[in-house]
């Protein structure tokens, strides 16, 4: 189902908007310009046969081991992209929109989102963004609220990258 015709359909308030396709939800941040704590992406992850939509700020990163404490699962792996294309049949590769519950998914949104007044994620296509209330969308998605991603480590310059002083 189209992300916006969903919303609407449960009258949502939302702002869609176009965006660049990025190669990665830090990226798509700096190109939207909007903090990437406020840039949720999606991740799916599964164990065994379940599988679960993670989401999280873009300057995050999923610690599989905290999210399948938080679900009960054990065995927790990101789930392949030819699993994430056939699950999310209605999306362009690639693009992950954090409504777990239209694709028969449980929902595990990081603690850290939920602080944020409004986010902004890709809808069922890269060059679609929107962005709500976190709480109209907890509303609507209601997802499991648990503390389970941990910041990435900004990428440390090589010798060569630095300037002299």
């Amino acid at each position: 189902m189209c992300i916006q015709e969903y919303l609407q359909s449960r009258s949502v308030p939302f702002e869609s908007f176009l965006q660049r396709p990025a190669p990665s939800a830090t990226r798509r941040a700096q190109s939207v310009h909007v903090p990437g704590g406020r840039v949720a992406k999606g991740v799916l992850a599964r164990s065994g046969e379940v599988y679960v939509l993670a989401v999280l700020p873009a300057t995050h990163r999923v610690d599989l081991g905290r999210l399948g404490d938080v679900l009960g699962l054990e065995g927790l792996k990101l789930a392949t992209e030819d699993e994430v294309t056939a699950i999310f049949r209605d999306c362009e590769r690639g693009a992950l929109p954090p409504f777990g519950r239209l694709y028969g998914l449980t929902t595990v949104v990081d603690a850290s989102l939920a602080t944020a007044g409004e986010i902004v994620f890709e809808g069922n296509l890269r060059h679609e963004g929107l962005r709500m209330r976190f709480r109209d969308y907890e509303a609507i998605e209601d997802p499991v609220v648990a503390q389970f991603a941990v910041p990435i480590a900004p990428k440390r310059q090589r010798p060569s990258q630095t300037q002299p002083h």
